[in-house]
């Protein structure tokens, strides 16, 4: 590993790259920390810090200028809280490549007012549920994730769920969950003697509940629930009947409230 020196950043490769901004070139040092940042007197637009040891993302001075730091290929599982405050300005982040884990680890991304572009390809994290969504919701200005365009209809799905007591409900768990990871600890376990379906396990049975389209379908709904079963998962029967009562409920709250808001469009 190579220490992040003075004397590295002033002796690295700078040039001005393919989209006319100057660019600071630090990859493949097997750079452990993000330190000494402060040399680079703020005269980068980009700066490419590829195929290094970066656990956590950090260290920055003050960076006005800085638009895109490349990170692709680091081991990070940890954004600072103070990101914001050190690049304010920063408009692309490539985070391909790392070691987030949960969905909470990436709010620090919200004081990042100015960002745009994201990606975290190839990210433990993008195989949790909602992920998508929950970036899309949590970072408005987003205009690219993972190299795809964030089309409206996204948007407008995003805010639905997470407005929603269901949506809320899954936030607190994914905070939870932040809170409680240890940066080189194993992923958290779920404990098999959990009592009761998650937050997304409402969700997955509202949706079913609300795409059918027939009694049969209700009630075949109704005998997967009463089996352990919810859409696209296996699941402990236990608790099971008491949520899908609670998403009929919520359901049937929900029903007059459209109703009467057709008929006000009449």
């Amino acid at each position: 590993m190579v220490k992040l020196t003075p004397d590295l950043i002033n002796q690295s490769m700078q040039y001005i790259n393919p989209v006319r901004d100057r660019e600071l070139d630090l990859r493949g040092y097997k750079i452990p920390v993000i330190e000494n940042m402060g040399a680079t007197m703020d005269q980068f637009d980009t700066i490419d810090m590829s195929d290094n040891d970066v656990r956590k993302l950090d260290g920055f001075p003050l960076l006005k200028r800085i638009k895109c730091l490349l990170l692709n290929n680091n081991r990070i599982v940890r954004i600072s809280d103070s990101l914001g405050e050190q690049v304010p300005n920063l408009e692309s982040l490539i985070l391909t490549g790392n070691q987030m884990q949960e969905l909470g680890d990436l709010d620090p991304l919200t004081n990042l007012k100015n960002l745009s572009t994201l990606s975290l390809l190839y990210n433990p994290v993008t195989s949790r549920p909602h992920y998508r969504l929950y970036l899309i919701y949590k970072l408005p200005q987003l205009r690219l994730l993972d190299f795809q365009k964030i089309k409206q209809k996204e948007r407008d799905e995003a805010k639905t769920l997470f407005k929603s007591k269901v949506g809320k409900e899954i936030q607190r768990e994914i905070a939870k969950k932040a809170k409680t990871f240890v940066p080189g600890a194993g992923l958290p376990v779920d404990n098999p003697a959990n009592k009761g379906p998650s937050a997304e396990d409402l969700w997955k049975m509202r949706e079913a509940i609300s795409k059918a389209s027939s009694l049969e379908e209700i009630e075949r709904l109704n005998r997967l629930l009463q089996a352990g079963q919810i859409p696209g998962k296996k699941e402990t029967a236990k608790g099971l009947a008491s949520a899908a009562a609670a998403v009929a409920e919520e359901e049937e709250e929900e029903e007059p409230m459209d109703t009467s808001h057709t008929s006000n469009g009449n």
